[in-house]
């Protein structure tokens, strides 16, 4: 990921109201969160000339962007899941349905296992293995990328 598609996504943090986005890939983790309302931020100012205190003030919308390694898996039989598309990731197809999947569950090749939502449209992801999951990589109602892995499938 590079630093253009890094403030994209800044603005995009910024404009829909989300109070934190955290994105894992093999070789990274990023991180966005927003400034809390009355936590510190990193910006002083002197308050006229006379001899007064350095006050702290919140001024920035966003603070922490983070990039890290992300660890690897210690079990390398695992089958990652992946998104076919850039989208929303949801694992129910409504709030009062039913998960899809979850964690422990046998599937099969063809099970749907999540939906990801893209302009509007409502695409169904079947998984392309047989297996037990094992973890959920990603929280419900959050965006997801091209290839972002979305489910580790122990294959049985």
């Amino acid at each position: 990921m590079d630093i253009k598609e890094i403030q994209a996504l800044i603005k995009f943090v910024a404009s829909q109201g989300v109070d934190e986005v955290c994105i894992e890939r093999k070789d990274f983790k990023l991180s966005i969160k927003k400034a809390d309302k009355f936590g510190p931020v990193n910006s002083q100012f002197v308050a006229q000339q006379q001899s007064m205190a350095v006050a702290q003030m919140p001024v920035a919308p966003l603070v922490a962007i983070a990039a890290a390694p992300a660890a690897v898996p210690a079990v390398s039989n695992l089958i990652e899941v992946k998104s076919p598309m850039i989208g929303t990731f949801y694992r129910s197809a409504s709030p009062e349905s039913p998960l899809f999947v979850n964690i422990g569950d046998e599937i099969v090749e063809g099970k749907i296992v999540c939906i990801i939502e893209a302009m509007k449209l409502f695409n169904e992801i079947e998984s392309e293995v047989s297996g037990r999951i094992v973890k959920v990589l990603v929280d419900n109602a959050t965006p997801v990328e091209y290839g972002q892995p979305l489910f580790l499938v122990e294959p049985i």
